[in-house]
Parts: C-alpha cells; structure tokens; sequence
C-alpha cells in the first residue's frame, strides 16, 4: 500500500546562518546604534533567545530575522514566541520555541483533518512524525494538498518524505 511520512524538519545550519546575517544587520543598521542586540540559539532545548537594551526595538530585530529565516528556507511558523519580558534596563527579550518535529497533539490533529476530510486515508504518529497510508496514490496526493491547506492551522511546517508506492 502506498504511503509517506509528514513531518517537520528544522535545517540547524540555516537557522544558525540567518540568526549570524540578522546581528550583522543589525549591528550596521544606523537606527541600531549603541543598542545592544543578542540572539542565541539552544539547539538541545530547541529555543531561539532575542534580546535588545531598548523594548521598542525588539519588534525591528524580530522583522529582520524573519526575513533572513524566510530567505533560508525556514518557515516561520517554526516559531512559537513565549511572552515578551522586561531585561535590564530598558531593555526587552523574547525567547521562541522552535517546533522542530510533529508532536503527539499535533500528530493527532492531522490525523483528525485527515479522517474528517478523506475516507480513504489513515494516519499512524511514529515518534516525530506521521505515517499516512491509502490505497492509491491519487489519494495520497490529496492528502499532501490537504494538509499544506491546513498547515497555518496546524501550526508547524510540514515537509512530505519517504513516499513509497
């Protein structure tokens, strides 16, 4: 039978890339000047840190950053932001949480969509990811159509992988 797995995948390398091109920017931005700007990436707890000396800054350098994540191929619905806190000063930070992989509440929202929308399709969560399995490959393909429809609502990226018929 006919399958693929759907998941969401992070390129580290790329998001390291575009978190280096957005201090770089900013650093050479004339409107940044005398701002200290950091932001630092936790591969192992998957969170992205953005902080700033000045809080009515800390929108601009999230703008920026989205543009070069954008320019890398990275979605920012990768992205979830945890609430703004004041820092030191007059200063402001937000950390993201990077959704890298599908998680079980995840996994079983796409498989609601799935059964709710096509009959002929069923959906099984293996760790990370979800393995969808239907009869034909015309079906499949619509099953990949559904969900990039449905990938905002979802919330995370979704890649299509390993497709066997």
């Amino acid at each position: 039978m006919p399958s693929f797995d759907v998941s969401s995948e992070i390129n580290w390398q790329n998001m390291d890339d575009a978190i280096n091109q957005t201090l770089k920017e900013v650093k050479n931005r004339f409107d940044f000047k005398g701002i200290k700007t950091e932001i630092v990436m936790d591969q192992k707890a998957k969170t992205v840190k953005l902080e700033c000396s000045e809080a009515y800054k800390l929108d601009a350098v999230k703008e920026v950053f989205h543009q070069k994540l954008t320019k890398r191929g990275i979605s920012i619905l990768s992205l979830d932001y945890q609430g703004q806190e004041s820092a030191s000063g007059s200063g402001a930070r937000v950390t993201a949480i990077i959704a890298a992989g599908i998680s079980k509440e995840k996994g079983k929202e796409i498989g609601k969509i799935l059964k709710e929308n096509m009959k002929k399709i069923n959906s099984q969560i293996q760790d990370e990811q979800v393995r969808v399995i239907g009869k034909q490959r015309d079906d499949l393909q619509d099953a990949m159509a559904l969900l990039k429809e449905h990938e905002v609502k979802i919330g995370v990226p979704l890649q299509f992988g390993n497709f066997r018929d």
